[in-house]
């Protein structure tokens, strides 16, 4: 929920408790204010092991108190660019600066940073609190200090009466939490986190991203999220940065990544979505129309691109933004026709493979709103596929 969806008193009492501990504000969307200050910046940063680039040039900016996850497959060098930022390796070329000092050279115990592993590799030998309390004690802290920041870092993860627990007596869930406060009781600046989510089952996993976001938001630690889980991306990030052989291909909110992908490359990695080639016949200023092979009629967007004509496209569409019918649509755009192969339910959707008679497969999904929704469709049908003039997006890479 943002400020702007809170009651007038609500504001109020939000304003108030800023005022007081500017840390827990809701954090403003300073990546869209061009004059806003970066608080993590990669420049041109390449790093290579030997003849391989696992990294290659890439800038980027991280800005305070964001929740930015690095998405992307294995060999992405997502888990490399996160390493660098922690210090564990260096840069081959360019620059990583964290609120505004350039970190060359600075080892990694010397930075503002902290790092949650994804083995969280708690001491099983110690109870919960001298496992939160540990990096504290090695500072030379006060007890009487080191005792109220770990009973507070508890509180915070909802974990206050397993203190004297060992690791071995918690679920996997409060294992995560436990290495979570041990990493953030230090106050670092900056909390990189690998695959923190990784070695939960799929309903704690999706708890707990709640649980994490609660945490970070009170907390106002600017969190960098390293994940291979398109979900868990898009459910923790205020922005993604997807990654593919190296590369940094496209920034920005979770909606953006999803409904605007820059490349067929960004719209299969997330989500599922479905990809029709074709030519530009007919390209105005605030639209543009396709012809396909593999349609039954020329695809028809409301939304300009710049390309030459007859260039050959994708166009993007998700299978929830696709309806089905048994009766040709009245639309003469945006519209096929086909044989239903497969069908998956799924519980809250089903989900429908659809072969069209050039051999293309259609996937659509419907989500089941009515419990008991009958054999509206089913294996062998044929059916007719329709969609919004806004529903899909034209891909040039």
């Amino acid at each position: 929920m943002t400020i702007a969806e809170l009651s007038p008193e609500q504001q109020k009492d939000t304003n108030k408790a800023a005022a007081k501990n500017p840390l827990t504000a809701p954090a403003p969307d300073l990546w869209r204010d061009p004059n806003a200050k970066p608080f993590v910046v990669f420049d041109n940063v390449t790093k290579k092991f030997d003849d391989f680039t696992a990294v290659d040039n890439i800038s980027l900016n991280i800005y305070r108190r964001e929740l930015f996850c690095l998405l992307g497959g294995s060999g992405s060098g997502k888990s490399t660019l996160l390493r660098m930022l922690a210090g564990f390796e260096q840069p081959t070329s360019g620059r990583i600066l964290i609120d505004g000092v350039d970190m060359a050279g600075i080892k990694p115990w010397n930075r503002p940073v902290n790092m949650m592993f994804q083995s969280y590799a708690l001491f099983p030998h110690l109870s919960v609190e001298k496992n939160i309390a540990f990096g504290l004690k090695r500072e030379g802290l006060a007890d009487g200090d080191i005792k109220k920041r770990v009973a507070n870092m508890l509180d915070m993860v909802q974990l206050g009466h397993l203190g004297k627990r060992k690791p071995h007596q918690l679920s996997g869930g409060q294992r995560q939490r436990v290495a979570l406060a041990r990493s953030l009781v230090k106050n670092p600046k900056l909390l990189l986190l690998d695959e923190p989510l990784g070695a939960l089952d799929k309903k704690l996993r999706e708890e707990t991203q709640f649980e994490l976001m609660n945490i970070q938001e009170e907390t106002g630690v600017t969190f960098v999220v390293v994940t291979h889980d398109q979900e868990e991306a898009m459910t923790l990030a205020t922005r993604i940065g997807v990654m593919n052989t190296g590369n940094i291909v496209q920034v920005g909110e979770p909606h953006d990544i999803y409904e605007y992908p820059n490349s067929a490359f960004v719209a299969r990695f997330i989500g599922s979505v479905n990809l029709i080639n074709g030519r530009i016949i007919e390209d105005e200023v605030d639209s543009v129309r396709v012809k396909s092979q593999d349609m039954d009629a020329p695809l028809y967007l409301n939304h300009g691109i710049s390309c030459a004509p007859g260039q050959e496209v994708n166009v993007a569409i998700r299978p929830e933004k696709i309806m089905l019918s048994r009766e040709l649509p009245e639309q003469t755009d945006n519209r096929c026709e086909g044989t239903i192969e497969d069908i998956a339910y799924m519980g809250s959707m089903s989900i429908f493979r659809i072969r069209l008679d050039s051999g293309k497969e259609i996937r659509v999904t419907q989500p089941n709103i009515a419990r008991d929704m009958g054999a509206r469709f089913t294996w062998n049908d044929r059916v007719h596929m329709y969609w919004d003039v806004d529903s899909a997006v034209v891909l040039t890479s």
